[in-house]
């Protein structure tokens, strides 16, 4: 059998393993500068205030909504068509998500559904740049100004994507991104929160260090607080992944133009549609069947790409039909029936950096005979 083509991977350089080895000769571990240096690298990139570092894009989320002030029964207005985590980190304050339905070209929040959505509990909006993409950010802050909502960015999938030129995750108030290893950078596990409000970036700041306060001593904590500190060794990584940012993003761009050239003709796929002025970062490559498949063809697919050798995915599975949602929350099949159709079809094709031009002309080989 042909040697397995995995479905994601970091793309990790003599560089990153030096400076991790370099943290690794000095006494700190944790807290020491290797931190500031990533934030201030993400705050040049993105033309930000405030960078801080967290342990996930998760923790990142939860920063968030505990810094604008999120309260128990709050609703927060969300895409069921993401990965879990975005919803998740809403409920650890003890809101409520309250999902609309996706646009089915872009397949991101549908802007248009949203404001039929808002009712005297919603204090805030969650759009979710999915795949690396970004929904309609003008519209949706619009409707924030107009109704007096806070607005947090999950741009977790999106680093290096920008909209009519501005970085994704600078929209909002607060923007969040994710560092697992299958994203545009990695740190092993580790997220970033982004700002450009001075209170906002303090209390992140503060939150993410146990509660401490900004005089800095060791045993005094001025607030209810979490370990979400992202240590030196991660943060050494990431220094180096941001310096070679553009030489990564540009070899991601290249992977996704060979599947792209190869299958653009493929009539029984369908792809993602960017909005006018979004640049996009390629997070993953995932097409969408036609309608004329079901969810048990696309699963049948999957599971004979991965026979032969193929790692592959459906890539999301919607969150309301979560078993955990179901039950809090009484969501039965049908409730979003765009994001269900999505959701059915999907298949996420392997991407990463380390993946050649043979690889992926195997992978639309398959992918052809199987459809």
């Amino acid at each position: 059998m042909p040697e397995e083509i995995s479905l994601s991977g970091p793309d990790i350089t003599e560089a990153e393993i030096a400076a991790v080895v370099d943290v690794l000769r000095t006494p700190q571990l944790s807290l020491g500068p290797r931190v500031a240096e990533f934030e201030a690298a993400f705050t040049r990139r993105l033309g930000v205030k405030h960078a801080i570092a967290c342990n996930s894009g998760t923790s990142g989320l939860h920063l968030a909504w505990r810094a604008v002030g999120l309260q128990p029964g709050d609703e927060v207005i969300t895409t069921p068509f993401s990965f879990i985590a975005s919803s998740n980190s809403i409920l650890f304050e003890g809101a409520v998500p309250v999902f609309v339905d996706i646009d089915p070209q872009t397949w991101q929040i549908d802007a248009n559904r949203i404001e039929a959505a808002v009712t005297a509990r919603t204090r805030a909006l969650l759009p979710v740049d999915i795949f690396g993409a970004m929904p309609d950010m003008d519209a949706i802050l619009s409707i924030a100004r107009r109704r007096g909502l806070r607005v947090v960015e999950d741009s977790c999938e999106a680093l290096g994507t920008t909209y009519n030129g501005k970085p994704a995750g600078t929209f909002g108030e607060v923007g969040v991104f994710g560092f697992y290893p299958n994203k545009q950078i990695t740190t092993g596990e580790g997220g970033m929160v982004v700002t450009n409000d001075d209170r906002i970036a303090e209390l992140v700041r503060s939150l993410r260090n146990q509660g401490r306060g900004t005089d800095g001593a060791w045993l005094s904590h001025v607030r209810l607080g979490y370990n979400y500190r992202l240590p030196d060794i991660n943060c050494a990584i990431g220094i180096e992944q941001m310096r070679r940012l553009d030489q990564i993003l540009a070899r991601r761009s290249q992977v996704a133009g060979w599947y792209l050239e190869r299958l653009r003709d493929e009539k029984r796929l369908q792809f993602q549609k960017l909005l006018p002025g979004v640049k996009l970062s390629w997070f993953v490559f995932v097409v969408r069947l036609t309608d004329d498949y079901t969810q048990q063809q696309r699963d049948r697919i999957l599971e004979r790409l991965r026979q032969r050798g193929i790692g592959c995915s459906n890539y999301f599975t919607p969150i309301h039909l979560q078993p955990f949602y179901r039950e809090r929350f009484g969501y039965k099949p049908g409730a979003f029936p765009l994001t269900e159709a999505l959701s059915a079809r999907t298949i996420a094709l392997p991407f990463h950096n380390r993946l050649t031009e043979q690889e992926v002309d195997r992978v639309v080989r398959a992918l052809r005979e199987l459809l």
